[in-house]
C-alpha cells in the first residue's frame, strides 16, 4: 500500500471558469474537491496547504498571475479534455490533451506516434531504389517532392549529374504539387472553420491535376516517379499543351475562392490574429515554409540552394507582416500564382532532350531494348533485385517542400542498402510549437490553428 505521505495531492481545480453554454460539458465538470493523486514532490500552493500541479510544472496560483487573475476572482475548475484522435478537423489521427479554463486553453499537449510505421528502420532493410515508394507515404498530399528530396540525396552520394530536361521536369512536377499540396491546405482550413463551398471548388482542380499524375506515372496518388538519376518516364505526348490549358484558367479559379474567402468578415475572425508567431519564435521553433514567411522572414530553398532548374527561373517570394493565420493563407493564396510563373517559364524552356542518367547500372535500360539485348535484361533484373552500391559518406539534402523544408540525412556504408536515412518532416516541428500557438486562445481556436500549420500525419509520425 502506498501511503499518502508519498503522494502530491492534486485537486481539480484551475483557473475561474466563464459560464459554458453546453450542459454536457457542465455535467461533465469534477465535483468540488474532486482530486488526482499524482506522485512527486512538488512545491506548496502559496494560498493553501493543498499540494497542487500544473501539466507545465506550474502551481495554480502561477498560472493565476501570468493571466492576470486572483483566486479571489470566482471558484477555481481545470477542465482537460480529449481533442482527436478521431475529430474530424485534426487532419488525421492528431491526438491533443487541453487544459482549458472554461473555454480558454492554457495547455496543449500534442500525442503523436498513431500513423507511426517505422519508416525509417524499414528503409535500412531495402535497397536504394526498394526505399523510394516509402517516401510517398510520408506526406501523403505532396508525394513528387518526397521523392525528390530522397532522389538528391542519392545523387549526392553517387555524384551523378541528372540531364537537363529531367530537372525541369522535376521543377514542372514540383510546382503542380504545390499547387496541389496548397489547394488542400487552404480549402480544408476553411472547411474546418465553416466555408464549404471553396472546397468543392478547389477539389475540381485537384482532380484535374491527379490527372496530370497519372498520365506522366501511371499512379494518381503514389507515383515514384521521381527516382534517383532522373524520373521515370518521359511526358506522354500532349501533356505539356494540356498543362498549359490548365494554367490559363486556374489563375481564375484562384480569384474565385479568394473573392469568397479572403474577404469573408467570418473567414478573418476565425484567422485575424489567431495564432501569432514572430519572427524570433518561428525561428526558435525551427518552423520552415509558409510557417516562418508567414511571420516576415524572407526564406525559401527555392532561392537559397537553387537545386534542378530553381535557379534558372524567376519568382517572388511571398511573406506576411503579422505571423497569424489570415497572413499564413495569404501567402499560400500567392504561392499558387507564383507556382503558376514558375510551371509556364518550364512549359516555355522545357528542353529536348535525356530524362535519365546514361548508365544502365544506376536506371533501368529501356523495355525495348530488353527484347533484343541479353545485357539490357541482365542490368534491368540487377537493378530491381540487388539494386547497386552507393559509394561510402554521408550528405544531408534538403528541398522547399509545400508544407516547409524536407530534408533527408543519408549515411552510406557502401552496400545496396542505406546504412541510416533520418527524414527531416517539416510538420514535426510545426506540431511541437502547438502548444505555444494555442496558448490563452478559445478552444475553438484549436481548430483554426491546426489547419494553418497544414499537417500530414504520415510525415509526422513516419
Amino acid at each position: 500500500m502506498l501511503s499518502f505521505r508519498s503522494l502530491a495531492v492534486r485537486p481539480l481545480r484551475g483557473l475561474p471558469t466563464r459560464p459554458l453554454s453546453t450542459q454536457s460539458i457542465k455535467r461533465a465538470q469534477a465535483a468540488p474537491g474532486s482530486y488526482h493523486v499524482v506522485p512527486g514532490d512538488h512545491a506548496q500552493d502559496p494560498d493553501t496547504n493543498v499540494v497542487v500541479e500544473d501539466y507545465r510544472g506550474m502551481t495554480a496560483h502561477e498560472i493565476l498571475k501570468e493571466t492576470g487573475h486572483t483566486r479571489t476572482d470566482n471558484k477555481l475548475r481545470h477542465f482537460t479534455v480529449n481533442f482527436g484522435p478521431q475529430h474530424p478537423a485534426a487532419h488525421g489521427v492528431l491526438r491533443m490533451i487541453l487544459e482549458l479554463n472554461g473555454e480558454e486553453i492554457l495547455r496543449a499537449d500534442p500525442h503523436i506516434g498513431l500513423l507511426h510505421r517505422g519508416t525509417e528502420k524499414l528503409i535500412e532493410y531495402k535497397t536504394y531504389i526498394q526505399a523510394l515508394p516509402y517516401f510517398d507515404r510520408l506526406d501523403y498530399v505532396s508525394m513528387m517532392t518526397n521523392e525528390l528530396c530522397y532522389s538528391l540525396a542519392v545523387e549526392k552520394l553517387l555524384n551523378i549529374e541528372v540531364p537537363a530536361r529531367a530537372k525541369w521536369i522535376r521543377t514542372l512536377f514540383g510546382e503542380l504539387t504545390r499547387i496541389l499540396n496548397h489547394l488542400m491546405a487552404i480549402l480544408t482550413h476553411a472547411m474546418d472553420v465553416g466555408a464549404l463551398t471553396p472546397f468543392l471548388w478547389g477539389f475540381e482542380e485537384r482532380e484535374k491535376l491527379m490527372e496530370f499524375y497519372e498520365r506522366v506515372s501511371g499512379a494518381r496518388l503514389h507515383s515514384a516517379y521521381v527516382r534517383p538519376g532522373g524520373v521515370a518516364f518521359d511526358l506522354p505526348h500532349g501533356l505539356l499543351n494540356d498543362i498549359f490549358m490548365w494554367a490559363t484558367q486556374f489563375g481564375t479559379r484562384v480569384d474565385e475562392i479568394e473573392e469568397v474567402v479572403t474577404g469573408n468578415r467570418i473567414w478573418k475572425e476565425r484567422t485575424v490574429g489567431v495564432g501569432i508567431v514572430n519572427a524570433e519564435d518561428a525561428r526558435s521553433y525551427g518552423f520552415s515554409g509558409v510557417m516562418v514567411r508567414g511571420s516576415g522572414i524572407k526564406w525559401d530553398l527555392r532561392k537559397v540552394a537553387g537545386y534542378d532548374a530553381y535557379d534558372e527561373v524567376e519568382f517572388d517570394i511571398p511573406v506576411g507582416k503579422n505571423g497569424d493565420c489570415y497572413d499564413r493563407y495569404l501567402c499560400r493564396v500567392q504561392e499558387m500564382r507564383e507556382s503558376l510563373h514558375i510551371i509556364s517559364q518550364c512549359l516555355n524552356k522545357m528542353p529536348p532532350g535525356a530524362i535519365k542518367v546514361d548508365d544502365h547500372k544506376l536506371v533501368p535500360p529501356p523495355r525495348a531494348s530488353m527484347k533484343e539485348s541479353m545485357e539490357s535484361l541482365i542490368h534491368h533484373f540487377k537493378i530491381f533485385s540487388e539494386g547497386y552500391s552507393v559509394p561510402p559518406g554521408e550528405t544531408y539534402s534538403a528541398i522547399e517542400a509545400p508544407k516547409g523544408e524536407m530534408a533527408v540525412y543519408l549515411v552510406s556504408d557502401g552496400s545496396n542498402r542505406p546504412y541510416r536515412c533520418s527524414i527531416r518532416a517539416p510538420g514535426f516541428a510545426h506540431l511541437a510549437g502547438a502548444d505555444f500557438m494555442m496558448r490563452h486562445h478559445f478552444l475553438a481556436d484549436a481548430v483554426a490553428i491546426i489547419g494553418t500549420m497544414d499537417l500530414v500525419f504520415g510525415e509526422v509520425d513516419r
